[in-house]
């Protein structure tokens, strides 16, 4: 990868030079399904809104042909940002599309011997919102074996991020990238950059209805990888090529997961660790209790997991008491380990997780829910994560603690 590579300039203007946990090697079917959920929350986010509030959307193709097969999509995308900037080496028919000729759409022709034909780069920064996946292709000498014939297996260094300091940063590098090509674009991109950059937001955003559509696309692009590749290969070459690409799907859906629970614990304010001591705390007790490598590592996924029910509850369900809870703020809480569990049944690798999510609030007497077990009818792991995440919300200045 290239020095001026915008990955590479990223990294070296963050503190300590240090990527976000979502930076990896992704296969480009896996991109696909995270651009089109960042993409379709574009439209979902602007609906009804003021021009004022729509966001700036700065993209690189690589290659014209690549812009093409999108143009349509972004016809649509255009109609709900303010500015659009598109960057791609130019082929034929790339600026007679419809979707050039929109007013706020812009198309930068970047040479072919510029390394940004070797990204493929999403930029969303919106008032209210950002977002990015930012990806280079490897070069072919990093393919064990030679580059890849099936299209599906091209790699791509990459991450993706709804870090607003980390997506303005990344968007301030692109727009410099592109002063060579269009001085007046890049003044006018600059301009848009600034004014949302300087429009307060609050610090926490309720970004669960995206991430739960990342999770709905990887499923989606998950399940079609074998139907299509069968068209193209001999079947006991695609189950190869099937198994590496789960691998990086689940690794990918894992993570949206991780995400949404994280912005649980960021949306309560007076316990902001949850997530962590819980799962910290439930390995160590697993550990006492010489539970086996396999368990010990679903504990602690679960721990990390335990309030995602709550992704969506309303602010009151982290700021008040027990008591002080509306009919529908007690809903979410009561319901929150079934809700969590219905997440986490949108992937099948998380069926032993889901479970133990599930049966978190059973009891030993049977008293407890949603299934009324008795004694040891609920599993070891699931009444370690009751026992410690109860433990942990005592601590808590707010102490809800309630069932």
């Amino acid at each position: 990868m290239q020095p001026e590579a915008t990955l590479n300039q990223l990294k070296a203007a963050l503190p300590n030079g240090q990527l976000p946990a979502s930076y990896g090697v992704y296969f480009k079917n896996t991109l696909v399904a995270l651009c089109h959920a960042l993409e379709d929350h574009i439209l979902d986010a602007s609906q009804g809104a003021p021009a004022e509030e729509k966001p700036l959307v700065l993209v690189t193709f690589q290659q014209g042909k690549w812009y093409l097969q999108e143009a349509e999509r972004y016809w649509e995308l255009a109609q709900s940002s303010q500015q659009v900037a598109i960057a791609a080496v130019a082929e034929s028919g790339f600026a007679e599309h419809r979707t050039s000729q929109l007013g706020n759409v812009s198309l930068v022709n970047i040479t072919t011997d510029d390394s940004l034909t070797c990204e493929w780069n999403l930029i969303i920064l919106a008032p209210g919102y950002a977002a990015m996946l930012l990806c280079h292709e490897l070069d072919e000498a990093e393919y064990r074996g030679g580059p890849p014939l099936v299209d599906i297996e091209r790699k791509f260094y990459g991450l993706w991020t709804f870090d607003r300091v980390q997506v303005e940063q990344a968007a301030q590098i692109l727009i410099d990238r592109w002063q060579p090509y269009d001085a007046a674009l890049v003044e006018t991109l600059q301009a848009c950059r600034d004014r949302i950059s300087s429009i307060p937001h609050h610090a926490s955003v309720d970004l669960s209805g995206v991430v739960s559509r990342i999770v709905n696309y990887l499923q989606s692009s998950q399940q079609q990888i074998v139907t299509v590749g069968r068209q193209t290969r001999e079947l006991w070459e695609l189950e190869g090529q099937a198994l590496r690409l789960n691998r990086n799907l689940a690794a990918n859906k894992l993570q949206a997961f991780l995400r949404m629970a994280q912005r649980v614990d960021e949306n309560d304010p007076t316990n902001t660790m949850a997530s962590l001591q819980v799962s910290a705390l439930a390995e160590t007790l697993g550990q006492v209790l010489d539970l086996p490598t396999l368990r010990l590592r679903r504990l602690r996924l679960a721990g990390l997991l335990f309030r995602i029910g709550l992704a969506e509850a309303p602010s009151e369900v982290f700021t008040h008491t027990w008591e002080e809870l509306d009919a529908a703020s007690e809903v979410f809480w009561r319901e929150r380990n079934l809700i969590g569990a219905q997440l986490l049944a949108a992937m099948s690798e998380l069926e032993p997780i889901s479970v133990i999510v599930r049966h978190q609030l059973e009891r030993w007497n049977g008293s407890g829910k949603p299934d009324g077990l008795k004694g040891e009818a609920t599993s070891l792991e699931a009444r370690i994560l009751g026992l410690v995440a109860y433990f942990q919300e005592l601590t808590e200045p707010r102490a809800i603690a309630c069932p």
